[in-house]
């Protein structure tokens, strides 16, 4: 199957006899018969129903009748080294053949776990040199949680349980992790865990930042603000802060100049133990395995890590935490006790193998320097849509980019949620071809990393026009007024 870039706009690709196959109205009525989707906009969906995605190769989806599409969200953040890999998947294979599972409880491991431990302690900042193994980001961030809470229990101090996280901070879909998630929208009409245990400040937002402030007084702001929250809840009390080093699914929001290290800081001063959710950040997407000390000069006390760590071939997640931690963690509370936390499936050794094939290509290839390469050039091209009338704001880093789309420039005043902006540019990019991440008013691009320059510059001009036609939808529509 040939995969050259076609840098005229298509509205649909070639189709090949070999998806005759595939009965796809069968398939999309039984999806909406049965199939709950995590983020399912139930307006919509029964009556449209999915795409069908059927095949995939390098940078590209096919759906069940064959058309192709360019995936310009690597799934979900995560097929970080491209689809098709055969390498992963024997690896795999192999695996499953010769040992699929056995149980990690206890005093029991497999090869690929052992193996796969120390890779990432090799790759990991500082003094994180143990690891904690789950099924996905959700995961990862609920372990960290109970785990410190245990750590501080075992110093004597069990007071410290409350955990800051920030506005618009994405950590997961499972009862805690979405509590600590500060995304409003995502808890419209569930229930949260709430106070006291959660708290949150003020995540960092560049675009919408109060007016006159520059980025470094805006970072001064946000650490006093943080100061001031640690000190009103009482350092005896505040366990941890948690921190995607690039805020995601809130709006991919890149910290301003001093903002990490500030904050790193603060909690090293009233220890308080400082989480990196790398769960996207990691495996490349930055340039880097992990972002946290390569990118932002900081050595966290955890980091989580999911999503690229497998580029999506097997359910992975990690948590790393640091010889302080497991020192105090691995001493016995009392006599006959073990460390009750784990999961049946954790270091399950086919995703382990997975893993670590994953990262075998990825240092073969030096995925992460064509990230640092090419990162900039993406950004580049991506920056002059701020030039269309409806674009307030173009922003990301590398591999993990944003649009923000505005209602009124000026005042960077947002369209009606019912007028689901962000959808309409992902329907308009899609029938050309293009798969984009619509959330609320933002359209996210976060490609594999194995894209060409090439590939960019089409899909640069793909959103292009896609923005352009919901322009003058929303004019013709009396929606939108361009002063």
């Amino acid at each position: 199957m040939t995969l050259s870039i076609e840098h005229e706009i298509r509205v649909e690709a070639e189709v090949s006899s070999q998806f005759d196959q595939y009965d796809t109205q069968d398939i999309r009525q039984k999806d909406i018969d049965h199939f709950v989707h995590p983020w399912t906009d139930f307006e919509t969906f029964h009556e449209q129903g999915s795409l069908v995605v059927a095949e995939s190769e390098g940078a590209y989806i096919f759906d069940s009748d064959g058309r192709r599409y360019l995936d310009g969200i690597g799934g979900l953040w995560c097929v970080n080294a491209g689809y098709g890999r055969a390498e992963i998947g024997q690896a795999m294979a192999e695996q499953a053949t010769r040992m699929t599972y056995y149980s990690s409880f206890g005093h029991h491991t497999s090869i690929p776990a052992a193996e796969l431990s120390a890779k990432l302690a090799s790759l990991a900042p500082g003094p994180l040199n143990h690891v904690i193994y789950g099924s996905g980001g959700s995961m990862a961030n609920d372990t960290t949680v109970r785990v410190i809470h245990f750590y501080f229990n075992q110093l004597g101090m069990p007071n410290k349980k409350i955990i800051i996280t920030r506005e618009n901070g994405y950590h997961g879909s499972t009862y805690l992790a979405m509590s600590m998630t500060g995304i409003e929208y995502d808890h419209i009409g569930f229930d949260v865990i709430g106070e006291p245990l959660i708290q949150r400040v003020s995540g960092p937002d560049l675009y919408r930042r109060p007016e006159g402030t520059t980025p470094e007084e805006y970072t001064n702001l946000l650490l006093d603000e943080f100061r001031d929250k640690i000190e009103s809840l009482g350092a005896e009390n505040v366990a941890a802060f948690f921190a995607e080093p690039i805020m995601g699914a809130g709006g991919v929001l890149v910290p301003p100049p001093g903002y990490l290290q500030g904050m790193r800081d603060l909690c090293t001063e009233y220890r308080i133990l400082f989480v990196a959710d790398e769960v996207v950040t990691a495996f490349g997407r930055l340039g880097h395995f992990f972002a946290s000390e390569d990118v932002f000069g900081i050595v966290p006390d955890v980091i989580n890590s999911a999503k690229g760590l497998t580029s999506a071939y097997a359910p992975l997640s990690a948590t790393l935490i640091s010889d302080e931690i497991y020192d105090v963690i691995s001493v016995p509370q009392a006599e006959g006790s073990v460390f009750a936390h784990g999961f049946t499936y954790s270091g399950h050794p086919v995703c382990c193998a997975a893993a670590l094939k994953n990262i075998e290509i990825m240092e073969r290839e030096d995925l992460c320097g064509h990230v640092r390469r090419v990162g900039p050039y993406f950004s580049e091209r991506l920056t002059p849509l701020s030039d269309l009338g409806i674009v307030g704001d173009v922003r990301g880093s590398h591999f993990m980019q944003c649009v923000e789309n505005v209602a009124d420039k000026e005042t960077r005043a947002l369209f009606d949620p019912s007028v689901h902006v962000g959808d309409r540019v992902a329907n308009a990019c899609e029938k050309r071809g293009l798969i984009v991440r619509p959330i609320a008013h933002l359209n996210v691009l976060s490609p594999p990393l194995v894209l060409t320059t090439d590939q960019i510059d089409w899909m640069v001009d793909v959103l292009r026009e896609g923005i352009i036609e919901v322009q003058a939808d929303l004019l013709a529509e009396g929606i939108w007024n361009p002063s």
